[in-house]
């Protein structure tokens, strides 16, 4: 099968990832949170661009019903994860390179805040895991361990995300990555760039640990900048 009509395709009974299946939401009566299971398996890039997304292969995959795995895919598509194809069903949407400017355009401004916000509000626990997650970054690209780098680095973005206490901005960012996904792993691959970026993330870092939020801003913003230019170079 072409790679760009590949299926849902995941060991039975096992999310994509190796996540539980039928992941329940907040609150919820027992009932999988598909659309939330999906957007993260796209996130992980679990789904390829342009896979189809098979309602039945996704409800026996998440233990839900097929009105409930057909109601994720069209709060997925409004989201701009999953597109519909007239006679062949849902797929990941492919995002382009000038979306993908776009998106990392919009992360700037979005994760700028997430920065100021962390360093008006992080612990001095939490201070000690954002010293503790740069100094894993550091190692494993002094190691060259780029698969390990890139996971440590969403780690960073995620903590920084949650020390803001910022809930709005999590939601967009969410998505925003689910859909950058492809990009973001061909920027990992470049020669060298693990080296601009570790230095970019750490003084990310110092800036919220030392409780400056407009400096912490304007590394966070520097960083995005950096990554919109590598993306074009890409």
């Amino acid at each position: 099968m072409a790679a760009h009509e590949r299926t849902t395709d995941a060991p039975r009974g096992t999310a994509p990832g190796g996540a539980a299946p039928g992941t329940t939401a907040p609150g919820a009566t027992g009932q999988p949170d598909v659309a939330a299971a999906i957007r993260e398996g796209i996130a992980r890039g679990d789904f390829a661009p342009n896979q189809r997304l098979v309602e039945g292969d996704l409800s026996e995959l998440y233990g839900a019903s097929r009105s409930g795995v057909r109601s994720a895919l069209i709060e997925l598509t409004n989201e701009g994860l999953v597109e519909r194809v007239q006679h062949r069903g849902a797929r990941v949407r492919a995002v382009t390179l000038d979306e993908a400017i776009e998106i990392s355009e919009v992360r700037m401004v979005v994760e700028g805040l997430c920065a100021a916000k962390a360093a008006e509000r992080v612990t001095d626990a939490e201070t000690a895991e954002l010293r503790a997650l740069g100094d894993a970054m550091r190692a494993a690209v002094a190691e060259g361990h780029v698969l390990e780098y890139s996971a440590l680095n969403k780690s960073l973005h995620q903590r920084i995300v949650d020390i803001s206490g910022q809930e709005t901005a999590a939601g967009v960012l969410r998505r925003l990555r689910a859909q950058n996904v492809r990009f973001q792993f061909q920027l990992a691959l470049v020669p060298g760039r693990p080296n601009v970026s570790l230095a970019e993330h750490l003084a990310i870092v110092e800036e919220i640990c030392a409780h400056s939020p407009d400096a912490a801003e304007r590394a966070a913003r520097r960083h995005l900048v950096s990554v919109i230019e590598a993306l074009k170079a890409v």
